[in-house]
């Protein structure tokens, strides 16, 4: 009897405009870089932040989603934090960065630096 093995949905789902800007850091990357790697350290006001990083190779325990952009690795620590997350790229005259929808947030900080789950 053959079993089938279904594709597990990635943890955080991205827009398109994050895949672009992740195709436009890896453009810009530094030679051996295998992707980028999103984080939750701990700082700011409510707990939690996202961090995103050049890397040369995952860590054990990532999770990695291949996009057409390049390679997004997520943090295995951090995962528990960000399922069901979607990430974006936003820009517009005042300030540009990734933004996240996250439903496991209890709370953010005033500025929006920092979550709390």
């Amino acid at each position: 009897m053959a079993t089938t093995v279904r594709e597990r949905p990635a943890p955080i789902l991205l827009s398109d405009g994050a895949v672009e800007r992740i195709r436009d850091l890896m453009a810009r990357a530094p030679e051996g870089t295998a992707g980028v790697r999103l984080t939750t350290p701990r700082k700011g006001c409510s707990g939690l932040a996202y961090s995103l990083d050049y890397v040369a190779e995952a860590k054990p325990g990532d999770e990695r989603i291949a996009t057409p952009g390049g390679t997004l690795f997520v943090d295995g620590g951090s995962l528990l934090y960000l399922i069901g997350s979607r990430m974006d790229w936003r820009e517009d005259d005042f300030t540009a960065g990734f933004v996240f929808e996250n439903p496991n947030a209890k709370g953010t900080c005033g500025c929006g630096e920092s979550f709390m789950v």
